[in-house]
């Protein structure tokens, strides 16, 4: 509905549609010329040492942080010879069929894809429109291919969308919150074309997007990454985007703790599962979010405020992150043998875990070498399970050091059964079941046990699995998986998950041609074919953010 302006803004019901937009401007942008800027592999490697050297001076905190040696660059990550060399599968062709099939417009530009193009579901539900989250894949798959317009739309779309007030139930959503999705409505009798944005108001649950902003500003340096062009990211338009995102996850509040406090189903786990508090999956993209804006973010009075708290949060980030979030056999142990009820700031046990809440499960699944980053910690409670988006973030944006990284790997391969089965690639696991489901999920009918969200497998992480492989020099490990992908996915139609404990069956609820699944296989394909793709994707290791963790690790054995 058309909406009136006030103060600069349109108010608008809960559900926020853009009749024959105006695009506040932002159409110059679009017309702008890109510019052909050579690419310069130092662009975003702003190293925080540098931007701390005038935060640190006159004795400040030095956050335990020491110097470590930098992690082999992805870019140098040299192609395994007659592995990589591969004539493009059939599978390719079909895979970018579907996708083209895929792409919205708005007044004639391709301006996003749509989640699911399975015309034989009864029933369509918000499938059939443009989410941030899921365009992510597609966008990188379209920047590798050398097609940028169709992301430059799509970003200038959705930030047009944040310009607008948010109301759900009487209740003003923050400013820089951006959509979950939004679809695109044509008139043909009248040729208007109109935009319909969700805001977490029609969700499933009424939750709102946490990492909607995150994946937008990520998407913003993979586009400048890949074209060259800073003129979109120096917009005035996209630094006040950037500044109004960063302020809602910068925000002073009662925290104790560096992480980001988030209810459940605020990320790719959109539904009730157990995940409040601090889920992995968001402080990693936390993290890889707030070095981004590192690299985009202007150097004037507005922006140069930002760097000053961002550089301080990531050094706190990063310690917090690496020292309690880390699992390995040793550290296992130490939790197994942990006192309780120990006060000041002399604690070993500062989060208070009680060792008889440690899951049975865990002890049989940690190898002897590898670890990884666990789901949660917060106030006796640690969620031992492992989320694969969230560690393979924690590799990409360097929040995990290079030792952690392989690790990670390590217990990829360890327990590629448990993780991996047969087919790319478990969301969590273990899956939970019984009465713990029916307490953690509401007794959800979609999160059974091995399904959906709780221990499904989802070829669109593949893309995920496929980058952290190539920057720890493991490319043998996506090729691995990308073969079980190719055994299956596109006989089976590019279903969007499978269910069972080793990801035998098409999920119960699954749709078919799910775009990402799509647009994941794709780019997987395409990094491992060019692994200097990784670059629109990855952050090498700043030096100084390394914490001097006053543990043993497995890597060490």
């Amino acid at each position: 509905m058309d909406g009136v302006r006030e103060g600069g803004l349109r108010n608008v019901s809960s559900h926020c549609s853009i009749p024959e937009m105006d695009d506040f401007e932002l159409s110059r942008l679009m017309d702008k010329p890109r510019l052909n800027i050579e690419r310069q592999r130092s662009f975003d490697e702003r190293s925080l040492s540098e931007l701390s050297i005038g935060l640190n001076r006159g004795g400040g905190d030095n956050y335990e942080s020491v110097y470590s040696p930098g992690a082999r660059s992805g870019l140098d990550t040299p192609a395994s010879s007659a592995r990589n060399s591969f004539e493009p599968h059939p599978m390719v062709a079909e895979a970018w069929d579907a996708l083209r099939r895929s792409l919205v417009y708005f007044r004639s530009q391709p301006v996003g894809t749509i989640a699911a193009y399975d015309h034989a579901s009864e029933e369509v539900l918000n499938y059939d429109q443009v989410f941030v989250r899921d365009f992510v894949p597609s966008a990188l798959a379209f920047l590798m291919n050398g097609e940028p317009d169709i992301v430059k739309n799509f970003l200038l779309k959705t930030l047009q969308l944040q310009g607008w007030e948010k109301r759900i139930d009487r209740f003003k959503l923050g400013e820089g919150a951006m959509p979950a999705s939004f679809k695109v409505l044509h008139d043909p009798v009248r040729k208007i074309d109109t935009i319909i944005a969700d805001f977490g108001e029609s969700a499933i649950g009424r939750v709102a997007p946490v990492d909607s902003g995150f994946w937008w500003i990520i998407l913003l340096r993979a586009y400048t990454k890949s074209t060259g062009d800073m003129s979109l990211a120096e917009s005035p338009e996209c630094q006040k985007g950037m500044r109004l995102i960063l302020t809602l996850c910068l925000s002073d509040g009662f925290d104790t703790f560096p992480t980001l406090l988030c209810a459940d189903g605020c990320s790719m786990i959109d539904r009730r599962m157990g995940i409040y508090g601090y889920p992995i999956e968001i402080q990693a993209l936390f993290f890889m979010v707030l070095r981004c804006a590192l690299a985009l973010l202007k150097h004037d009075a507005e922006g140069k405020e930002f760097i000053e708290r961002i550089v301080k949060r990531l050094h706190a980030l990063s310690y917090h992150m690496r020292s309690y979030f880390w699992l390995d056999f040793r550290q296992l142990n130490d939790i197994y043998r942990y006192k309780t009820e120990e006060y000041s700031h002399t604690a070993v046990n500062k989060f208070n875990v009680i060792p008889d809440s440690i899951p049975d499960w865990v002890f049989d699944f940690m190898p002897t070498r590898g670890g990884y980053f666990i789901g949660n910690v917060s106030p006796a409670r640690m969620d031992f399970r492992w989320f694969a988006l969230g560690n393979c973030v924690a590799i990409l944006s360097s929040l995990a050091t290079p030792e952690q990284s392989m690790a990670i790997m390590d217990l990829i391969e360890a327990r590629w059964e448990e993780l991996v089965g047969e087919m790319p690639l478990k969301i969590c696991y273990p899956a939970i079941e019984s009465h713990e489901w029916r307490i953690v999920t509401g007794c959800d009918p979609k999160n059974t046990r091995w399904s959906y969200h709780n221990g499904g497998s989802w070829p669109v992480l593949l893309w995920l699995l496929t980058a952290a492989c190539i920057k720890t020099g493991r490319p043998q490990i996506a090729r691995r998986a990308i073969d079980l992908a190719e055994s299956r996915l596109a006989k089976d139609n590019w279903p969007e998950y499978y269910d069972g404990k080793l990801g035998r069956y098409i999920g119960k609820q699954a749709r078919k041609l799910q775009t990402w699944s799509i647009a994941g296989y794709l780019v997987a394909k395409m990094m491992l074919e060019d692994p200097s793709h990784l670059g629109m994707i990855s952050l090498e290791e700043d030096k100084l953010m390394k914490p001097l963790i006053k543990r043993s690790s497995s890597w060490t054995c």
